[in-house]
């Protein structure tokens, strides 16, 4: 298993989460259980304090979203290289569930599970998959969705960077919203008395209408 694939973790530990709504999922043991997924072992050492270790270590990663996206990029990575300091990982050669045509193991590089506790394994993993992710694509590939009100973590993985929204859901949202605020601008424009100022609602239309339509 190649190590940027647990950069996910640290997308779904952040969006356990949405401020904006007031909603968090991450509020028993069998909440972290879940996020790591059916098969992890380290999942079955979960305990009531990893809730509160994960909740913690969420805030964090957050920020180096926010960070990111702010275009901060040596604030997102100090933040980052910060809790990688605290939660190092033990990397090894593993070739275990996979095999080559001819039946030998396809190496790879895997995460070893040697943290004391579940919480910290989880932390472990998630920091180590968003750093390999970050130096291998760019920190501006780290962002958070512009669709109000979701503030949801994301990996852009498009291939022209221009993401901006953490599913189809939220971008068709956002260009409903936009698409009906221009037609209300352009609604109060017709109806304006003859000879009054409709520059600035054209002005603001149009800008309106520029808006990409993209995820």
């Amino acid at each position: 298993m190649e190590l940027a694939y647990y950069s996910d973790f640290a997308v779904r530990l952040v969006n356990s989460e949405e401020p904006a709504r007031a909603t968090d999922t991450l509020t028993s043991v069998e909440a972290v259980r879940e996020l790591f997924g059916p098969s992890a072992q380290a999942a079955r050492r979960a305990s009531d304090s990893d809730v509160t270790r994960l909740r913690a270590v969420r805030a964090r990663l957050r920020a180096v979203f926010e960070a990111a996206a702010e275009g901060d990029e040596v604030r997102a990575v100090d933040l980052l290289n910060a809790l990688l300091m605290e939660y190092p990982v033990s990397p090894q050669v593993s070739g275990h569930e996979y095999r080559d045509e001819d039946g030998r193991p396809k190496w790879h590089m895997h995460i070893a599970d040697h943290a004391a506790n579940a919480g910290a394994s989880y932390a472990a993993t998630a920091c180590m998959g968003l750093a390999v992710h970050l130096t291998e694509y760019g920190v501006d590939r780290l962002g958070i969705c512009q669709a109000t009100p979701c503030r949801n973590a994301y990996l852009d993985t498009s291939t022209n960077r221009s993401r901006r929204y953490c599913s189809d859901r939220c971008a068709t949202r956002a260009n409903v919203a936009a698409y009906r605020a221009r037609k209300r601008l352009e609604s109060r424009a017709a109806e304006a008395p003859a000879g009054s100022d409709r520059t600035g609602l054209s002005a603001e239309a149009s800008h309106d209408s520029s808006a990409p339509a993209e995820r």
